[in-house]
């Protein structure tokens, strides 16, 4: 910089990078890129994009201009965040039970009582996926958008637990039961209670959720 110049920068990136970095999320990457030859660091991007969607949520094009901006800029590029986003995404259940299980070192979870939701997301695209998971479905928004399902996990304290993207045709009620089993295989939790609200109140999720001492707490329409 030349003398008498003024360089605005973000440091307020520093204080959720810290709380990454003591949940071991570029470690977690570390070891799923180990021996895949990438001429990125997975960990950094990771990173990156967390405390981007946290601080500045937009798209992952936005949030690559905005690293830029940080008083310490990464030394990705834009297309390497794409790439890195098809491993991320391969790699999400490993990567979100890593996260659990470091976080409940740091403090308690309690996970006796979970809660579970879907939401859905439109996308501004002129035609659905032909084999992917923007389809056309029932919007709660009621657009005419291609959208995906996303269905959510919080503890008691309602901090996130697990997520799972789905097609944007599927039945909302088909979505509990992947995760509620992701939950016990990935999570190591096998006992707990599961809550929903009516729209997920089908009998198959609820025989499902009473298995293993596991039980359930569904609302259900008294019109039905």
């Amino acid at each position: 910089m030349e003398k008498g110049a003024r360089r605005r920068a973000n440091a307020g990136y520093l204080f959720p990078a810290k709380v990454l970095s003591e949940l071991g999320l570029r470690d977690m990457c570390g070891r799923i890129a180990e021996g895949q030859g990438f001429d990125f660091d997975l960990g950094e991007i990771a990173e990156h994009l967390a405390t981007g969607s946290m601080l500045a949520p937009s798209s992952k094009l936005a949030t690559f201009k905005w690293c830029q901006k940080l008083i310490e800029p990464p030394a990705f590029a834009e297309h390497q965040v794409y790439r890195a986003l098809s491993v991320l995404a391969k790699h999400s259940d490993a990567i979100q039970a890593g996260l659990y299980k470091s976080s409940s070192k740091l403090r308690r979870r309690r996970t006796g009582v979970l809660y579970y939701d879907c939401a859905n997301y439109f996308f501004e695209i002129g035609c659905a996926d032909e084999d992917g998971d923007r389809r056309y479905g029932v919007s709660k928004e009621h657009r005419p958008s291609p959208i995906v399902q996303m269905g959510l996990f919080v503890d008691a304290d309602g901090v996130p637990l697990a997520f799972r993207i789905a097609p944007g045709n599927a039945s909302e009620q088909t979505t509990l039961k992947p995760l509620e089993r992701t939950i016990m295989e990935e999570f190591g939790e096998s006992r707990f209670v599961a809550c929903t609200d009516a729209g997920l109140s089908s009998k198959d999720n609820r025989l499902f959720s009473t298995e293993g001492g596991r039980a359930f707490v569904m609302a259900q329409s008294i019109k039905r």
